[in-house]
């Protein structure tokens, strides 16, 4: 005991029991990698349960930001109908849902969720809180088909400002829109707003249709013409106004033919 505390075996315990130590700590260390081994496949399926239900919870959270991003959209598409309603009294809308799209590659028409049963009839306008869309021709009970003004069977007279210039807007088989029949002497530039002018009976006036992209003119042309930016974007049309008090006037059987004036 006296050789014990005073220090005087510690080497010799040392010694001998240094190679015992190294013997368990070895032992420690296989044992420990054969536990592991033998508890991973447990492991590894826990783990492989537990990234299924994160996935599945990560989904879910995707899910719900969707729905909420298309109900904010739907509320702010909503909102700026009603905001558009507001400042265009003078006429009464039905509002109406996009419920089929054209499926060619250049969109000419559209169809909606509201019919005859909605007072909705042929030849009535179309807009959205953009502007102008294009006008009904055809109808059911509780559909209608539109078509948009970048068919090539379309034709909108419009107003040029702010030269008050007069034109006609015609669709085409690419879905690119122009302006034709404008006089050779109207001052018309990039940037210049089109609406409908109200002529012809066909829509009233004053709705915004877009902008003038570029002009061309050729010194041997009557007339010049313009490539036209819409503003309405037909890819992403969700939601739409009927102007539904609207009734357009056949104005055909007024026109002459050509060659039957003297």
């Amino acid at each position: 005991m006296l050789l014990a505390i005073s220090g005087a075996i510690t080497p010799v315990a040392d010694f001998l029991v240094s190679p015992f130590l190294s013997v368990q700590q070895w032992m420690t260390v296989r044992y420990q990698a054969f536990q592991d081994f033998i508890n991973s496949p447990t492991d590894l399926a826990r783990l492989r349960q537990r990234n299924i239900e994160l996935e599945a919870e990560v989904a879910n959270l995707q899910s719900q930001v969707i729905s909420l991003q298309q109900q904010v959209t739907e509320v702010e598409l909503l909102s700026s109908l009603l905001d558009f309603a507001r400042s265009q009294r003078e006429n009464e809308y039905r509002a109406a849902s996009v419920i089929f799209r054209d499926p060619r590659p250049f969109l000419k028409y559209i169809v909606i969720d509201v019919g005859s049963d909605d007072g909705v009839l042929a030849g009535m306008p179309v807009v959205s809180a953009e502007g102008l869309v294009g006008r009904v021709d055809a109808v059911s009970s509780n559909a209608a088909r539109v078509q948009l003004i970048t068919d090539t069977a379309a034709n909108v007279n419009v107003i040029i400002q702010p030269s008050d210039t007069t034109a006609v807007l015609q669709g085409s088989i690419t879905s690119d829109i122009s302006l034709d029949l404008i006089t050779k002497d109207a001052n018309v530039s990039p940037g210049d707003l089109i609406l409908t002018s109200g002529l012809g009976g066909n829509y009233p006036g004053n709705i915004l249709v877009g902008q003038i992209a570029s002009v061309r003119t050729s010194a041997t042309a009557l007339f010049q013409e313009a490539a036209v930016q819409p503003a309405v974007d037909f890819s992403r049309l969700d939601i739409v106004l009927v102007i539904i008090d609207f009734r357009p006037v056949d104005m055909e059987p007024l026109i002459p033919e050509e060659g039957t004036i003297e």
